[in-house]
């Protein structure tokens, strides 16, 4: 994918905060921590385009980044922090309703999982919720250059056990740091723009 421009074009809370251009969206659902920022980065080839919180768990806005004046990525609030008062959580929870209840300009959800580790019961909770809503969802395992590829399948099989996955679901291993699985990720990107009727441009 030729990266041409990219820019944060907002942080969102409230549904009238959202861009109205009806431009289409994928979002990018994970834990705190998980490499969210990380994986834009390595996307759009660009070092600190997407920042990391200073403070894990504590960012509660909506970001939307435009790419190519094409479609937006869409970086959700990271979740699963273990220091975040139930207060904040409550307050995550309604933000995330609010986008995802009745948002016809998105497309599917990627969700982020450390290919590490069994996903946790907010990944879990994540995933049904996602599902619920109706979206297509493509899990993302990040940090994949932390195993052997030999332990890929063995990883991605814990994964797909944990949450439940359809068999036709899609697990796609990332490596920001190596920069493996970037190609197979944009390419299941453009294919879930490309099932919803949008074209984007993939050079």
């Amino acid at each position: 994918m030729k990266i041409r421009s990219s820019e944060i074009t907002m942080s969102a809370v409230h549904k009238h905060q959202y861009p109205a251009e009806g431009i289409p969206e994928i979002a990018l659902a994970g834990r705190s921590n998980v490499g969210k920022s990380s994986i834009v980065n390595t996307l759009l080839n660009r070092r600190n385009f997407a920042r990391t919180s200073q403070t894990p768990g504590k960012t509660r806005t909506i970001n939307f980044y435009l790419i190519n004046e094409e479609f937006y990525f869409v970086d959700l609030p990271g979740y699963g922090y273990a220091r975040v008062a139930k207060s904040e959580k409550g307050k995550w929870g309604e933000i995330m309703e609010r986008y995802l209840e009745d948002r016809d300009e998105l497309c599917a959800i990627f969700l982020l999982v450390d290919i590490r580790h069994e996903p946790t019961g907010d990944d879990k909770l994540m995933y049904e919720w996602i599902k619920h809503y109706g979206y297509n969802c493509v899990v993302v395992a990040t940090k994949s250059d932390k195993i052997s590829r030999g332990q890929y399948q063995k990883h991605i099989n814990i994964i797909r056990k944990k949450l439940q996955m359809a068999s036709d679901e899609k697990v796609i291993p990332v490596s920001s740091l190596k920069k493996t699985g970037v190609d197979d990720l944009w390419n299941e990107i453009v294919a879930q723009y490309a099932e919803h009727g949008y074209t984007v441009t993939n050079e």
